[in-house]
């Protein structure tokens, strides 16, 4: 297998990707970073970035480990490059299904397509697991368990309908629409949230359907069945045709008309997989969507499971220390600031100010006026007193983290994902624990602490004392300069008019957002 080292030193230009050339990684923006960065001068950049986004779907995940240190980027184990989609043939083994008029199984005609979608998915260079492919029964709980255990994209079962009526026949495609819950079956959370990309899911597959198989177009049929409700990615049930119409049941019986079925729920899973992959699945319509793609195109920003961004979870410290990283560069051989003794708080808000006095943030924030929590988490949590309860003995654990990094907090196990940002961060005094020798990376993080840290790392000059751009932050308040100056520079707004909210968690969106209009107007 040729290096990267040997690859890169080896040719002229990119015309062709070999396949041995694989990045695994947790984004296509992420890989495109790490490789246009490691290219000499001359390469042609653009030309590379075009072939990847291209061919991203159709490239073998061929590394060895003893090749990772090479040109792999490892960011999440077990994360292939192409999308992972989970395949259902509904019924089988004891549950036969439907009884077609010609004595067809419906068992037997759903994991016949489910095979041939599988292959043609995997020819076109996707992941696939099947619930099952074999004569066997599984339960619905045991399919939803197992869709879940493959940290999948997007779930398809796959059905042949029946109806009392045996004049109805047709194609339609089952999803969950919290728009239609039933009380009786109530869905996950994570499925009515889903809604809007189920939905399209369901789009996208009736039209491949319809256009390669043709027939009746029964549409989209918002759901309550269980493989559809209970996952927690977009998920949908494919009912192809009626066993119980004379017309349809000899269709299902046709060897050619179930490939033609097949290629179109393929041709349907593909458009969607596509259109995701220029995005993620539900920013579609989100307020915050530019701004999230541009952070996404410059390596910034990496989504969630099942091509999700989810933009309105609150962001999480560990989140938010990797987001500055990768703005700001933290060098641990830097510090970033100074430790200010005295105060867990203060050695976080510091300034890089030198001549900053004791106590005192160099732009002239009282440091004893920050809530007494260290790193980018500020808000009292339950029994710790008021805000302005700030005096607090340092564990030796936080003391000693400067040094040891991540490794000095009992919290932060050498596999979390964000353990070397995190690590970075408390070298380079970014980032402090807690008295109790913890670092908490999952706790949330307020609009205050993010705005108050984002203008100190920018290196922002603090707005005048005295003056408070929203109303319920008095000029007093620990981060009203901080937001007052980034509010003047066009970085942040308020949540409605006239109130920024300082103590509610930042979502992913928000965050997003200032990072975008940072980058985009203060980009070194």
């Amino acid at each position: 297998m040729t290096s990267f080292s040997q690859y890169r030193a080896s040719r002229d230009s990119f015309d062709e990707l070999p396949e041995s050339f694989v990045i695994i990684s947790y984004s296509k923006a992420q890989a495109l970073s790490f490789l246009v960065s490691n290219l000499p001068a001359g390469f042609p950049k653009m030309k590379l970035v075009r072939q990847v986004k291209k061919g991203w779907n159709r490239l073998k995940a061929k590394c060895l480990v003893a090749a990772l240190a090479a040109f792999c980027i490892w960011t999440s184990p077990g994360q292939a490059l192409a999308a992972t989609v989970v395949l259902d043939a509904g019924h089988g083994g004891t549950d036969p299904g439907a009884i077609g008029v010609n004595g067809l199984q419906e068992k037997t005609v759903n994991l016949d397509i489910s095979q041939k979608v599988r292959d043609r998915l995997i020819q076109r260079g996707y992941e696939v697991r099947m619930s099952r492919d074999t004569d066997i029964y599984v339960s619905l709980s045991d399919r939803v368990a197992y869709a879940k255990a493959q940290q999948a994209d997007i779930f398809v079962s796959i059905h042949a309908n029946s109806y009392s009526n045996p004049a109805t026949r047709g194609a339609m495609v089952l999803y969950y629409d919290d728009a239609y819950p039933q009380s009786s079956y109530p869905a996950s959370e994570e499925m009515k949230a889903l809604t809007p990309q189920s939905r399209e899911l369901a789009q996208f597959v009736l039209d491949g359907f319809l256009g390669k198989a043709g027939g009746t177009d029964r549409g989209l049929v918002p759901s309550a069945v269980y493989v559809v409700r209970m996952g927690n990615i977009p998920s949908i049930l494919v009912e192809t045709a009626f066993l119980s119409n004379a017309q349809d049941a000899a269709l299902l019986a046709d060897e050619s008309a179930r490939v033609a079925m097949a290629e179109g729920i393929v041709d349907g899973i593909e458009a969607y997989l596509s259109a995701a992959d220029t995005g993620f699945s539900d920013i579609r319509t989100h307020w915050a969507r530019e701004a999230i793609l541009r952070l996404k195109e410059r390596g910034l920003v990496v989504g969630a499971s099942g091509g999700r961004f989810e933009p309105a979870r609150a962001l999480t410290r560990a989140e938010w220390v990797t987001l500055l990283n990768r703005v700001f560069d933290l060098d641990p051989a830097g510090k970033a600031c100074k430790a200010v003794e005295g105060s867990v708080s203060g050695a976080v808000y510091a300034d890089c100010d030198p001549g900053a006095a004791e106590g005192q943030i160099g732009t002239g924030v009282d440091a004893s006026r920050i809530p007494g929590f260290a790193g980018i988490s500020g808000a009292p949590s339950a029994g710790q007193g008021k805000a302005g309860d700030l005096e607090r003995k340092q564990s030796p654990e936080a003391a000693a983290g400067s040094e040891l990094g991540a490794a000095a907090f009992r919290d932060v196990p050498s596999k979390h994902w964000a353990y070397a940002q995190l690590d970075q961060a408390v070298k380079s005094g970014l980032l402090e624990g807690y008295p109790d020798g913890t670092l908490r990376p999952n706790q949330t993080v307020s609009r205050a602490e993010v705005a108050l840290l984002f203008q100190r790392l920018a290196q922002m000059p603090l707005a005048s004392t005295g003056t408070s751009p929203f109303g319920d932050m008095p000029a007093d308040h620990w981060a009203a300069q901080a937001v007052a100056a980034l509010k003047n520079s066009g970085l942040i707004n308020g949540t409605s008019p006239g109130r920024f909210t300082p103590d509610r968690s930042i979502t992913r969106a928000e965050a997003a957002t200032l990072l975008d209009r940072y980058v985009s107007s203060y980009s070194r």
